[in-house]
């Protein structure tokens, strides 16, 4: 696969004639004549090169620098300065801002092309092997990568976001990690109202905003803390706040932030397999399916089951957790539920209405409520379960 270059130049002429000679070298070009603009392309697409003019009016190239080498996604990129500025203090002013080369114009096709195969054979032999490709092909930053696991079900009211708190509040209560709990369903929010943290806005803000802006800072500056020492994430109540789920890109870059705040992230992705969901799951180290021992949910499980084998998930990393929210003759035993399900069930969540209610009461996860509640028990050992692959991985 050919090589990215952005190039970064207020003249057009410049993008023109640069893009153009580098295109027939055999780069793929894209371009930005700000740099405001070329912020955001060199997030949304990871070039593997930018070139970038000092002398812009909105942004110069040395602030443009500072900020790419701010952001975690982008501080490895390597930096080739392209201006018509000859003076020494202008070079050094360039390298402390963290440029890796410096070029004056006007310059020789032959240096220019010389500069930039230095630099991107430089690049190649010191990328890290935790550089991972999204599906457009574009690295995402890996510097630090927590556990983390996906929760979502087949239809709503089965219990996700449930399982989700009580599965985050277990993991912090058995092994005291760090452990952040994101509920990714804008406009459906329930943790806040629930935990005593309502109408935040924090996802709703990085959703609305460009991809440019959700910065490790940002997302970290919109988690809470709840009473239990837990970390949260969570969405907004507002109806309207829905029609955000077609922000995907925003999403996955989300996630990738989110996974370098903590050791363990719970991710509560909400009922079905909307597309932002399908581009999360690959970023998941496991994922978690929660479902009920009715006929109906059975079958509509099993769809889902066989939709995420051809996302290409592999099906080890899919736990099965039967949630039997209320005591029911028409409840499955678990054996019989595995069999139709054709999917081994790794944990049964027995009714607790009881319990629930006094978490509900308490504005806490059940886990941290009772812990020595039956139920809660069962939440403690999936959150063992886990701990142990994360462990080993």
């Amino acid at each position: 696969m050919a090589e990215r270059i952005l190039i970064i130049d207020d003249d057009v002429d410049t993008l023109r004639l640069v893009g153009l000679m580098l295109q027939r070298q055999g780069y793929q070009i894209s371009a930005a004549s700000n740099g405001t603009q070329g912020l955001s392309k060199a997030l949304e697409e990871r070039p593997n090169l930018i070139l970038l003019d000092v002398m812009m009016p909105d942004m110069d190239g040395y602030e443009v620098t500072r900020r790419l080498r701010k952001n975690p996604a982008t501080a490895s990129i390597p930096i080739l300065m392209f201006t018509a500025k000859t003076q020494l203090d202008d070079k050094v002013t360039g390298f402390e801002s963290g440029a890796d080369d410096y070029l004056t114009k006007p310059t020789h096709p032959t240096e220019l092309q010389a500069h930039v195969k230095a630099l991107l054979a430089r690049t190649t032999q010191k990328q890290p092997a935790d550089v991972k490709s999204t599906e457009g092909g574009a690295p995402l930053a890996q510097d630090h990568r927590g556990y983390v696991i996906g929760v979502l079900s087949s239809r709503g009211g089965l219990g996700v976001s449930t399982l989700s708190a009580n599965l985050a509040a277990g993991l912090f209560t058995r092994d005291q990690a760090d452990v952040l709990l994101a509920e990714l369903t804008p406009g459906q929010g329930t943790l806040g109202m629930e935990l005593g943290l309502p109408n935040q806005r924090g996802l709703t803000e990085i959703l609305q905003g460009s991809v440019a802006e959700i910065t490790l800072e940002k997302v970290q500056s919109s988690i809470v803390t709840h009473s239990s020492g837990l970390k949260l994430f969570l969405s907004s109540e507002n109806p309207r706040d829905v029609s955000l789920t077609a922000n995907v890109q925003n999403f996955e870059i989300l996630v990738t932030r989110l996974a370098a705040l903590a050791r363990f992230v719970v991710l509560d992705l909400g009922a079905g397999l909307p597309n932002y969901v399908q581009r999360l799951l690959p970023h998941c180290s496991e994922r978690i399916v929660v479902m009920e021992g009715m006929p109906s949910t059975i079958q509509h499980t099993k769809f889902l089951l066989g939709e995420l084998t051809d996302l290409g998930i592999d099906p080890k990393t899919i736990t099965v957790v039967l949630n039997n929210r209320q005591r029911s003759e028409a409840q499955m035993p678990w054996a019989q539920v595995q069999d139709r399900l054709g999917h081994s069930i790794a944990a049964t969540i027995t009714p607790a209405p009881e319990l629930f209610l006094q978490a509900s009461r308490l504005q806490t996860p059940a886990v941290m409520a009772q812990p020595t509640n039956m139920t809660s028990q069962q939440f403690l050992k999936l959150a063992e379960a886990i701990i142990e692959r994360e462990k080993a991985r």
